[in-house]
């Protein structure tokens, strides 16, 4: 006779199963979609129907008619996420460190100005920031999607939280050692809250990747733009045609599903982590 704590399990499990596949069937049918044609995709069930490349193959030949170029918005946002997400997690291991490791005046003062300026909401900086990068004369540059993104308050805070569970023995042993305070955080630090750091890099390349709002109000430079504006403005002339819109929407997505899939191990060791 099955006991009951078996039938619990089974049951947990099952219901696991089942919001995990509800979870991925919207992304399944988009991938699936974006490979039928137009009229093929809401009268045919999942799995069936002329499946073909058309979609992809229009998506890059009308954004080249609009003068959009599509694969350079794909190599904008693979710049501008790679660079601000390395910059992210330098900044914020070493001043992670500074904050955990070292003793200096005012240091409880940064942190809390740090927890406090993560209470509001992004989009309170937007018109300040905006000012600043025009009277910089970097509207329509790079630099207008990097730099206000360079240091990240919660990363630092997750790594603070992170670095204050290595034992300072460590740390001790290190500079007896002659090792500088370089070497400690980046061959020390780093590699023991690697799960932490590759938490931080996930959202915080995800975040980039997926942010639509700061990209549309600094670049109005279709060979600057990154690739969530420039699918905007194709959706915007060619939203009926369904086909080619979700085809830029799983190229949208790909990156980031490869990215969760090559650092899962540690994005769920840390999350272990960060739940206990």
């Amino acid at each position: 006779m099955i006991n009951k704590k078996r039938i619990e399990s089974i049951a947990i499990h099952t219901l696991m199963f089942g919001l995990a596949l509800s979870w991925l069937y919207p992304y399944a049918w988009m991938f699936l979609s974006s490979f039928k044609k137009t009229d093929n995709i809401f009268n045919t069930s999942l799995f069936r129907g002329e499946f073909t490349l058309d979609n992809y193959v229009f998506l890059l030949e009308s954004a080249e008619r609009m003068q959009r170029p599509f694969l350079r918005a794909l190599g904008n946002s693979v710049f501008v996420s790679v660079i601000v997400t390395t910059s992210v997690l330098i900044t914020s291991a070493i001043v992670s460190y500074s904050l955990t490791k070292m003793e200096f005046k005012g240091r409880e003062k940064i942190k809390s100005f740090i927890l406090f300026q993560m209470v509001f909401p992004s989009f309170m900086f937007t018109i300040p920031m905006y000012i600043l990068v025009r009277q910089a004369g970097l509207i329509n540059t790079y630099s207008a999607l990097i730099i206000p993104s360079l240091m990240s308050g919660w990363g630092i805070f997750m790594m603070s939280q992170s670095f204050k569970g290595t034992p300072n023995d460590y740390i001790e042993a290190a500079k007896i050692d002659g090792a500088g305070d370089i070497w400690i955080i980046f061959k020390l630090m780093v590699p023991l809250n690697k799960s932490i750091m590759s938490i931080v890099a996930i959202f915080t390349f995800t975040g980039i990747w997926d942010n639509f709002m700061w990209p549309l109000i600094v670049m109005q430079d279709f060979n600057k733009m990154p690739l969530s504006v420039l699918l905007a403005t194709f959706s915007k002339q060619y939203g009926v045609y369904v086909g080619p819109v979700l085809a830029g929407s799983v190229i949208q997505t790909v990156p980031m599903l490869l990215l969760f899939i090559l650092f899962r191990k540690y994005f769920l060791e840390g999350m272990s982590l960060s739940l206990k």
